[in-house]
């Protein structure tokens, strides 16, 4: 305790104490630790659209002051800066909050921007004929591509397409109703050069998204093909096996048989053992889609080397292991939850400077299965992993939770690496007999 003691009283140093590459080495962790558990890639293309528009947004809004200074002259002082912080104050925090946040958050605060945006405009109009006045197009009219493309990362593809529309349609009708010389060409004429201009950066953002999505799902749909063929191969490892036991055993014991022509104890051990080998490999009648414990073990293992060859597989089995009868429609998903957490851990586990550690432990027993896989990387907080992230919730956790007699579970903290643990109980065993 009193080892202790100097670090706990110890001051913590003042914020402008620190030197810039502390705070960058802060902020580097703050990211790391929010990007530690599996990012959808639907999810990276909000989360960098989001830090670019915000930027951009950010840096256009500095250039445009000296515009809008002139602009607001005649316009007392408050009402302009409430115009401007209305219309461009939320796009620096899209960019922060793309940076440390989730995805979720990230669409929450483009919205805000895009409506800010709009706010700002609507801001501008009762002043309109004193800003009007000025030389050059008013400084509300001239960034409504940033408000589109903030609605094009937080709102469905339809609701962006009403906000292009109303947005790009204000200039034009905000000259018609305050000036009698505006004509309705040139209303239209406005309006088309506004809305294509922003209508191709949306279509842009849009398609992007839908790109990311599709990823999601092929990606999904990989890992349950990896899945099926891990499964393919392991039948047909057993089916080589069968056919190595067929020739070693019983044809050995057949051919020597008719050679001695008698009944020695030599040839009637080895008929004996013959007979235990092919009884250990026999599945029940009644119940062909099962899997027997070595079948389990290498349908698992299959799934495991489709990812990488190099993760570290070991078994231990129980003294009645060979009764276990598993159903292929609990070994796929089994198989495809492990594969999908060896994927996580490549993917966000790796430590610069030096190698990361994974091995699979699978417990085998006459009443189920207990896979147990471990890493020793980088690790991460469960708690800043937002809910809509499927790569554990649903890939791992879900498929498992949908399995008669299946449970998993995820232990991690940053720097002490992750665990997963998937679980399988033969609940229907008592009634089979």
């Amino acid at each position: 305790m009193n080892a202790a003691t100097p670090v706990e009283v110890s001051r913590r140093p003042a914020l402008w104490s620190l030197r810039p590459r502390d705070l960058w080495s802060a902020s580097v962790s703050l990211v790391r630790a929010r990007n530690a558990g599996p990012e959808l890639a639907a999810d990276r293309v909000v989360r960098r659209f989001g830090l670019v528009i915000g930027l951009v947004g950010t840096i256009a809004a500095v250039l445009e002051l000296p515009e809008v200074i002139v602009q607001h002259r005649p316009v007392p002082l408050v009402w302009t800066l409430l115009s401007v912080t209305v219309a461009f104050g939320m796009l620096p925090v899209l960019a922060v909050v793309s940076l440390i946040a989730g995805p979720r958050l990230v669409r929450a605060v483009g919205g805000a921007a895009a409506l800010g945006y709009l706010a700002g405009m609507a801001l501008v109009m009762p002043y309109y004929y004193e800003v009007a006045a000025a030389p050059g197009l008013i400084w509300a009219h001239r960034l409504i591509m940033i408000g589109v493309l903030a609605a094009a990362v937080a709102w469905p593809p339809w609701l962006a397409g009403v906000y292009l529309v109303i947005t790009t349609a204000t200039p034009g009708i905000a000259l018609y109703v305050m000036f009698d010389d505006t004509t309705v060409l040139a209303v239209a004429d406005n309006f088309a050069r506004q809305a294509g201009l922003s209508l191709l950066f949306l279509w842009c953002v849009v398609h992007a998204r839908a790109a990311g999505a599709r990823v999601d799902r092929e990606s999904v749909l990989a890992g349950e093909r990896a899945a099926a063929v891990a499964g393919t191969s392991a039948r047909e490892r057993e089916r080589t096996r069968f056919a190595v036991l067929i020739h070693d055993a019983v044809l050995s014991t057949l051919l020597d048989a008719s050679r001695s022509g008698d009944t020695s104890a030599v040839l009637r051990e080895q008929a004996r053992r013959a007979l235990d080998q092919l009884d250990a490999t026999r599945f029940s009648d009644a119940e062909p889609g099962l899997l027997n414990a070595n079948s389990a073990i290498g349908f698992l293992r299959a799934a495991v080397r489709e990812v990488n060859t190099g993760v570290e597989f070991t078994v231990h089995r129980g003294g009645d292991e060979p009764e276990l009868r598993m159903p292929l429609s609990v070994a796929g998903p089994m198989a495809a939850a492990l594969a999908e957490a060896v994927r996580n851990s490549l993917r966000h586990a790796g430590i610069p400077g030096r190698p990361v550690h994974r091995e699979v432990t699978v417990t085998v027993g006459a009443g189920g299965l207990l896979v147990v896989f471990r890493d020793d990387g980088a690790g991460f907080d469960r708690s800043v992993v937002p809910a809509d992230r499927l790569g554990i919730s649903a890939s791992i956790l879900g498929r498992m939770r949908q399995l008669a007699g299946g449970a998993g579970f995820v232990e991690s903290e940053p720097g002490r690496g992750t665990t997963v643990t998937l679980m399988w109980g033969n609940a229907g065993k008592g009634g089979d007999d």
